[in-house]
């Protein structure tokens, strides 16, 4: 699936395309391009990366590429392998599960809280995204969707006023993105995920601390049913 660009993400590389120089420094560029690459899934998991293929291809020297790799292994995206190189990384089934009953009980603890911190404004910015969805399943934009639904998910973590929280929450996410964006293509499951995110909404707003908790707890897991339910023999997960 190729990401949306947004206006904050680099554009799409196409191939043998110099970079232009950019503010924060070419190493960081180069990650978050290939950062892309991977979320698309034009990168695989298990694929090496080749340092001067990747070099030829942004038009760029191999330090900015070996350290925009660095970078990505510190995020675990990639990972190095003794004589063999860096690859993507494959994350297995056991993997994934455990990163969802961890999301769960980070989230849950989220959503209890941020019924304590909710305002008139985050109420409106809850809408507009709710609203954003709506549209996204209606047109079956799956790369929109996606990111409207992590803008939803952090504006969460940003009302539960616990910045340990919401670091743990980052990570398990950046993690998530070798398997999530994949299956977030399916109209049905866009669909039940809003009306979930409705429930979420509604219970936050009234101050009703044990449903928001059990609400964004039950949203985690049955997302991962989604994304079970969607795996098949070709995907990078099967047999893992």
């Amino acid at each position: 699936m190729t990401a949306q660009n947004r206006p904050d993400q680099p554009p799409p590389l196409t191939m043998n395309a110099p970079l232009e120089r950019p503010e924060q420094g070419l190493p960081a560029f180069v990650a978050d391009q290939l950062k892309q690459l991977i979320y698309s899934g034009e990168l695989k998991p298990g694929e090496r990366l080749n340092e001067a293929a990747l070099a030829l291809r942004m038009g760029t020297s191999r330090g900015p590429v070996r350290e925009a790799i660095r970078m990505l292994t510190g995020l675990g995206l990639v990972k190095a392998v003794l004589n063999r190189g860096v690859f993507v990384r494959q994350m297995s089934v056991r993997e994934m599960l455990e990163l969802y009953d961890l999301r769960a009980l980070v989230f849950g603890y989220a959503a209890e809280r941020a019924t304590d911190h909710v305002t008139e404004s985050h109420k409106q910015q809850f809408e507009a995204l709710l609203d954003a969805m709506d549209v996204a399943c209606e047109t079956e934009n799956a790369n929109l969707y996606y990111e409207l639904n992590l803008k939803f998910h952090a504006l969460v973590l940003v009302l539960a006023h616990n910045q340990r929280a919401q670091a743990a929450y980052d990570d398990i996410i950046k993690e998530m993105h070798l398997f999530r964006r994949e299956y977030f293509n399916a109209p049905g499951n866009m669909r039940q995920s809003n009306a979930e995110h409705r429930t979420l909404y509604e219970a936050i707003v009234k101050g009703s601390k044990a449903k928001a908790k059990s609400t964004a707890e039950r949203h985690v897991l049955k997302g991962r049913e989604r994304l079970l339910s969607n795996i098949d023999s070709s995907s990078p997960l099967a047999g893992l």
